[in-house]
């Protein structure tokens, strides 16, 4: 059975600042079978190939949408990919069904902590409550929405804990690469976070098809 392609498409307008953002990014760089896209790079003034992201989307079963949580949103360049690529009749809508059964995700770098994103806490909602607009656009285009990462409060932290997070990363991607693992049944998980060590989730979370 063939590995799972997975594509982590990077939405970082100052990457080279973001020392969260370059730890999960370098992980993904180092795992096996992960094609890695820095989208500032490739489109520093906004003008995205279409027919170019199409076919990354296509070759890949999942994509990972890497970046900050600007605003409890995304960059502009990521809202600016998601308008241009996900076209109706191609990603939705009559005979949009291009991307019918892929996965995707939100591994996200973010200021606050889990304690600041929740109903109680000074942001109100939680990070998956403010992610249901890229949950509907993945539902949307017939794609299936994986529990999203979290690196939180990533302007005090540590380097020690950065490459906790880092190895995490790295082992999501690999999980998400198995092609034994049903990732179905990641929908009651509310976030990759939760889910480590590695072995524990696939005794838990996710048994073999």
């Amino acid at each position: 059975m063939q590995s799972r392609r997975i594509a982590v498409l990077l939405f970082h307008p100052r990457f080279e600042n973001s020392e969260a953002n370059l730890a999960l990014y370098e992980a993904a760089l180092a795992s096996e079978g992960v094609t890695c896209r820095d989208m500032y790079e490739l489109y520093p003034d906004f003008q995205v190939d279409i027919e170019t992201e199409k076919v990354c989307m296509m070759e890949h079963d999942v994509i990972i949408w890497q970046h900050p949580f600007y605003w409890y949103n995304c960059p502009p360049l990521m809202k600016q990919w998601i308008d241009l690529v996900l076209e109706y009749g191609w990603a939705y809508g009559k005979d949009g069904n291009k991307l019918e059964g892929k996965y995707i995700m939100n591994a996200l770098s973010s200021g606050g902590t889990f304690e600041i994103y929740r109903r109680d806490g000074r942001n109100r909602f939680t990070y998956r409550e403010l992610l249901s607009p890229f949950d509907q656009t993945a539902f949307l285009c017939k794609m299936k929405y994986l529990p999203p990462f979290v690196v939180p409060g990533a302007n005090r932290i540590t380097p020690e804990e950065l490459e906790k997070f880092a190895a995490h990363y790295k082992e999501i991607l690999a999980f998400l690469r198995d092609p034994e693992r049903d990732l179905d049944s990641l929908d009651k998980v509310e976030y990759f976070n939760q889910l480590t060590p590695q072995s524990q989730w696939q005794e838990a979370y996710c048994k073999t098809r």
